[in-house]
């Protein structure tokens, strides 16, 4: 919420700004209702020299791409408010459609586009592949580790 910003800082800072927490419950409900069908990350990482200067001057944007399925789980699945096939789906299917783009899929003939998760397993985010590590979730145990990501056959992220 807008309050996280006065803990975190700059790496709260985004575009549009955190709101109140009402306004996060309504996002959050309009998740669960199905009005907000999709789930995606406008990933704006920064230097830490933009980063470290005053609020209003720093620029807007954290590193989201790799927080964000973890996020969906503690705050969404592991709350009972949605099915982790509605949170991958969200996440994965919905927006490929939203671009004309065809979603991934594990049938023959297919090209490999898959995330390989243990779900059982937690993470500490505070080390990130991302040229930048802005992030107000940065030391959070999250749910989810992710191991490998493969697109078109190619593994691009493999766990150490």
């Amino acid at each position: 919420t807008e309050e996280d910003v006065l803990k975190y800082g700059t790496n709260a800072r985004m575009n549009p700004p955190l709101r109140t927490a009402e306004d996060r419950d309504a996002i959050i409900e309009g998740i669960v209702d199905g009005t907000i069908d999709l789930i995606v990350t406008d990933h704006a990482p920064h230097t830490r020299e933009e980063k470290a200067r005053p609020l209003p001057d720093a620029p807007s944007g954290i590193t989201g791409l790799e927080t964000s399925l973890g996020l969906g789980l503690k705050q969404l699945v592991l709350t009972g408010r949605l099915s982790l096939m509605d949170l991958l789906r969200r996440m994965s299917t919905s927006p490929a459609r939203l671009y004309r783009q065809r979603p991934a899929s594990i049938s023959p003939g297919s090209a490999a586009d898959l995330v390989l998760i243990n779900l059982q397993e937690e993470w500490t985010a505070d080390h990130f592949c991302s040229k930048a590590s802005n992030s107000p979730f940065t030391g959070w145990r999250l749910p989810g580790r992710i191991y490998d990501t493969i697109c078109a056959g190619r593994i691009i992220y493999k766990e150490n």
